[in-house]
């Protein structure tokens, strides 16, 4: 089994904009897309996971720059960005979708194309499909005990989370730092995934996230054709700057070990499920 799925080649790439890479997470690859389809005309909407109060996560549809930048950077908890499909569509007037989600959304989407029950009118408007690296998610209560209990800082001072270096990072708006070893967030995960077998969200057009790559770079796997277009118009417009896989550090040695680990892990625990009769959880 390719722990990678199907690609047609990878690459190190990071944003040009110094504006979008402060804004983003890592190389700020999903901003520096979008931000570039709507300015080309590739796209004329975009779905994003944009910030709520108390730092929740929020679907919006973004049809300018500064929406795309003010929702910008993960937010580690589930955000149902399906949901604004169809707005985007109806309500916006979008013939050009942009959609970003994690793996198991990716896979969602893909379904959704393929037997549009409720989707009328829809498939066809999607333009671009991009996925993030995902090991696991957070609900937003199991979020929320991590950073008030676990970090001391309120939800409404959260200014950015991140993961890296085996612990979650947590920085206030005040300027504080927080951290908790990644391990100890394990009890607040979302139960789904713990039977999901996809790391690199196999299903998308693009796939990207931090690992494999320098801080502040992103790993990008180009997956489809329209991937290849789009991304290749990014490149020839000078958005994004790129460095062969082969030569950053620690490359792909890590992600496959990640992919793997969730592969193997998870599908034991579906296989478990199985033998005794309990249904997966959603």
């Amino acid at each position: 089994m390719d722990p990678f799925g199907s690609y047609k080649f990878a690459i190190s790439a990071r944003a040009t904009n110094n504006q979008i890479r402060k804004k983003s997470q890592d190389g700020g690859i999903v901003s520096a897309a979008y931000i570039h389809g709507l300015e080309s005309g590739l796209l004329d909407g975009v779905i994003v996971a944009d910030k709520g109060e108390d730092f929740c996560a929020i679907p919006k549809v973004a049809t300018t720059v500064d929406e795309v930048l003010s929702a910008a950077g993960t937010k580690y908890t589930t955000s149902p960005n399906l949901s604004v499909l169809k707005s985007a569509v109806r309500e916006y007037g979008c013939d050009k979708v942009g959609f970003v989600g994690t793996p198991c959304q990716v896979q969602s989407i893909r379904k959704m194309l393929k037997y549009p029950v409720g989707y009328r009118h829809v498939p066809d408007k999607i333009a671009l499909i991009m996925g993030i690296f995902c090991m696991e998610n957070f609900p937003y209560n199991g979020l929320k005990t991590i950073i008030e209990e676990h970090c001391g800082i309120k939800m409404e001072d959260v200014a950015k989370t991140d993961i890296g270096k085996g612990k979650f990072w947590v920085y206030s708006k005040w300027g504080d730092v927080k951290t908790i070893k990644l391990k100890d967030t394990h009890p607040y995960e979302q139960h789904s995934c713990h039977v999901c077998m996809d790391y690199t969200a196999e299903l998308a057009d693009i796939s990207t996230g931090s690992v494999g790559s320098p801080d502040g770079w992103s790993t990008i796997f180009i997956r489809t054709a329209k991937g290849e277009a789009f991304y290749k118009a990014m490149e020839e417009a000078g958005v994004i700057e790129i460095k062969n896989i082969d030569d950053v550090k620690p490359g792909l040695g890590l992600v496959e070990k990640l992919a793997n680990s969730k592969k193997d892990n998870n599908g034991k625990e579906r296989a478990h499920r199985k033998e005794i009769g309990l249904p997966l959880p959603y």
